[in-house]
């Protein structure tokens, strides 16, 4: 098993950076492939990014490429996103989530596939 508590969420203006982090507790860390999801008020959850086991691979959503950044430390558990540039359209609810074994560049952005889930931090993101 795998537990995931989510930080670094909060309040900033347009432009602004904000990072955030997930800690994983539990075994096998370094086995799971890593996501970022974000639901706004009124919309579906969506992918954001995505890293493969080593940190090799990265995944972005086209609305994010160029102002965020995904990457993990497995000595410490721990899977990152750092948001620059930050719009009030990137105003939301982020999720990290987990999968276990290896996944195909298409299967990142698919939420239904993850394991295990943070419990969500706001991002706000004020004109």
């Amino acid at each position: 098993q795998v537990q995931l508590v989510q930080s670094g969420g909060g309040l900033v203006q347009t432009g602004g950076s904000l990072r955030l982090a997930c800690v994983a507790s539990g075994r096998t860390f370094s086995s799971h492939e890593l996501g970022w999801f974000r639901q706004a008020e009124g919309n579906e959850r969506e992918f954001v990014a995505g890293i493969s086991w080593n940190g090799e691979n990265t995944y972005y959503s086209d609305s994010v490429k160029g102002r965020f950044a995904i990457s993990r430390d497995n000595e410490k558990n721990t899977v990152y996103l750092q948001m620059s540039q930050l719009k009030p359209e990137d105003t939301a609810v982020y999720y990290c989530a987990a999968h276990l074994g290896l996944l195909g560049s298409r299967y990142y952005s698919r939420d239904d596939i993850y394991d295990y889930w943070g419990q969500g931090t706001q991002v706000t993101v004020s004109s």
